[in-house]
């Protein structure tokens, strides 16, 4: 990654650090890789029959489908002197989702967006190599447990902090205690994320970037900057990223450390997209079925914004609710995410205390998910992003739920039976509704 630019900020962080009185809070006395956690998730899932009177080759398959997906993941950390820290994962992932992943904005299985496109192959990959920055701004500490991307240890309660390298953007914008994670809690795509932010990724999820946050006891601002992909659902990533870049800034306020949170997010995205209706009037010129990625051009821009709240309500905020809306504007083309330009979540979850089984949770959720004018025209007359075409389209907003329990079997180890029901797939009233049963097993260490 060619971030030259940011490793000034590092520079200039480095010459403001307090004195080293400060700076003594848990300064390591030698540099020990440690291993922080490690994962295994298996997904089964099928998706039933579904009524199909036409189908376009990003359509659900109409017979059904029956697939599965292994996804494997270790995760190390080390501390370094003057609060840095550097991180590294490596993951890789096995099997397929159902359909080939295609046909729906809220793809059933959260974790086939590690899979990457056919040529990417199977092998183990870097997935992140993160260098962490924590300038403190005050005495008050909390502790830490060992985690993926965290060391064990003591916190600043106030904090500047600052990283740089290889990740998710999602690692650091849009969280949610509820629904945040596809091997754990909801693995619908419209639920772990809102599926209207159209943040920067390469195809398995992961971009180079840098992250800025004021970190304060009772509210957190933060700011990222990353590359965004050459082309739609692509692998590769833009350079430099004065020409292509994702950008985000997110308010959250959260008084009590384990209280409500509600967080404010909006973001701009400069790449090489096509703009619908473009794309739409070259079609109609030619007489040829429009094709949004022969419209891609430097510079195009998409924005948008998201509101994320999160509310505990008892069993020390083991039950719960969520909700989630996002809008963007919907002009170009849906380029890293998913095919959305406007969502709203919502749902619970329900500790298994109540019936004896601490540890285990039941969750329900519903999204909605619609797309702009020029998105809805671009689709019926037979074009296709990177997910969904069915060659036309009697638009509907595609409506989802899902429901799961997670039941922890022996410590580590947590099996879900997982039911989605979506009507109008796709966007489409012709397609569906569609059934898919799953069951998940995550191990995690």
């Amino acid at each position: 990654m060619k971030l030259k630019p940011a490793f000034a900020i590092f520079g200039a962080l480095v010459l403001a650090v307090p004195p080293a009185s400060v700076l003594a809070v848990d300064a390591p006395t030698e540099f020990v890789p440690q291993l922080l956690g490690a994962q295994y998730t298996f997904v089964d899932q099928h998706q039933d029959a579904l009524r199909s009177p036409y189908s376009g080759p990003l359509s659900l398959r109409a017979s059904g489908d029956t697939e599965r997906s292994h996804t494997f993941g270790a995760y190390f950390g080390v501390a370094l002197p003057w609060h840095f820290q550097f991180y590294l994962d490596a993951e890789m992932f096995k099997g397929a989702g159902v359909s080939n992943a295609t046909g729906m904005a809220g793809l059933s299985n959260g974790d086939v967006i590690r899979s990457g496109t056919a040529n990417l192959g199977k092998r183990p990959y870097i997935a992140r190599r993160v260098l962490r920055y924590a300038l403190p701004l005050g005495e008050e500490t909390y502790d830490v447990k060992a985690a993926q991307g965290q060391l064990a240890g003591k916190e600043y309660a106030s904090r500047f902090e600052v990283k740089l390298g290889k990740l998710a953007v999602s690692d650091d914008f849009d969280k949610n205690r509820y629904a945040n994670s596809t091997r754990t809690q909801f693995m619908n795509w419209a639920l772990f994320n809102n599926a209207a932010w159209d943040f920067a990724a390469d195809t398995r999820g992961y971009t180079g970037g840098a992250m800025l946050a004021l970190v304060q006891p009772a509210w957190t601002l933060r700011y990222g900057i990353y590359e965004m992909p050459r082309e739609a659902n692509g692998q590769a990533l833009e350079w430099p990223i004065s020409r292509a870049r994702g950008e985000q800034m997110e308010l959250t306020w959260q008084p009590q450390k384990d209280g409500y949170a509600v967080r404010v997010l909006a973001f701009r995205n400069i790449a090489r997209m096509g703009v619908y209706r473009d794309a739409i009037a070259a079609a109609q010129e030619s007489g040829a079925t429009p094709d949004i990625r022969a419209d891609d051009r430097d510079g195009r821009r998409k924005h948008g914004c998201a509101i994320n709240a999160e509310l505990p309500l008892a069993d020390d905020g083991e039950t719960g609710l969520f909700a989630r809306i996002g809008w963007n504007d919907g002009r170009t083309e849906s380029f890293a995410f998913t095919e959305a330009d406007r969502a709203t979540s919502i749902g619970g979850q329900l500790s298994g205390l109540h019936w004896g089984r601490a540890q285990d949770h039941l969750a329900l959720a519903i999204a909605v998910n619609g797309i702009s004018q020029d998105h809805r025209d671009y689709l019926a007359l037979g074009g296709s992003g990177f997910l969904i075409g069915d060659g036309r389209i009697d638009y509907g907003h595609e409506q989802i739920a899902e429901l799961y329990y997670a039941a922890q079997i022996v410590p580590h180890v947590t099996i879900s039976p997982d039911f989605q029901f979506a009507r109008n797939p796709g966007y489409n009233r012709d397609r569906g509704p569609a059934r898919f049963f799953g069951l998940r097993a995550h191990v995690e260490l």
